[in-house]
């Protein structure tokens, strides 16, 4: 993937969720924000190939002056094992492997849609509620919303069920990518072909805004997600850690 089109795909994961404060470096974007969503509380190098690894004292100082504790979110790349090296050597430990994938609109348009999604500008508390249910952390499902509720060209989608809201996601279509955040299946409702409904409707909304381009991010260990995904022809571009202290 070109160095462009990889600083395009960060920009757009934190036009998304966006943190409180954004600081732009030469070479890297540093989220600051105090809640529990990883991305929007981590720096990211915006470019892979020339990846700057002598900014981590102004790094640091930023995540000081907001009173955060610094975090970094390092792609598993070439260039950057002298910053792993030197991270490790400050006391960071990389964890929660996470894979950044992409694939076509096109392929996600094609994916069987069982039942009609609804689709909004803003996500009600009904949407939201999905989040705070059986089988999800309250805290950090309430953080996630909240950062959700903040992103900027998005559109939020809703499987609706006897009533209930029993499936819901989050397509944001931003420097030429459609970044897909927020899926979630409450868990009543599972292994029903909804998760594949929103991932259809969001490829289409995209080919109809004519995005072909598409992203997401999903934790190396969630087999079920990956096999969905996958299905959907979404392929890993790269994995990232994230490294914090202890």
């Amino acid at each position: 993937m070109a160095e462009n089109d990889i600083e395009a795909l960060e920009r757009a994961t934190l036009a998304a969720v966006p943190p409180q404060q954004l600081a732009v470096l030469d070479g890297w974007l540093v989220a600051l924000d105090p809640g529990t969503v990883r991305r929007a509380h981590s720096a990211v190098p915006s470019r892979h190939a020339r990846l700057r690894d002598d900014l981590l004292d102004t790094i640091e100082g930023h995540y000081a002056g907001a009173q955060l504790p610094p975090s970094f979110r390092v792609p598993r790349v070439d260039a950057a094992t002298r910053l792993r090296s030197l991270l490790a050597g400050r006391g960071y430990d990389g964890q929660q492997p996470t894979l950044t994938q992409v694939g076509r609109a096109h392929e996600l348009a094609a994916m069987p849609a069982p039942v009609p999604v609804q689709l909004g500008g803003a996500p009600d508390d009904a949407w939201a509620g999905v989040f705070l249910g059986e089988g999800f952390d309250p805290v950090d499902g309430a953080c996630r919303v909240a950062l959700l509720r903040r992103g900027r060209e998005s559109v939020y989608a809703a499987v609706v069920q006897d009533g209930t809201v029993a499936a819901v996601g989050s397509a944001c279509f931003s420097h030429g990518w459609c970044g897909i955040h927020g899926m979630r299946t409450a868990r009543a409702w599972r292994g029903r072909g909804y998760a594949a409904a929103i991932l259809s409707a969001f490829g289409r909304l995209a080919l109809q805004r004519g995005l072909e381009r598409v992203f997401l991010q999903v934790e190396e260990a969630n087999a079920t997600a990956r096999s969905l995904y996958e299905r959907a022809g979404l392929r890993t571009a790269w994995c990232y850690d994230y490294w914090r202290r202890g």
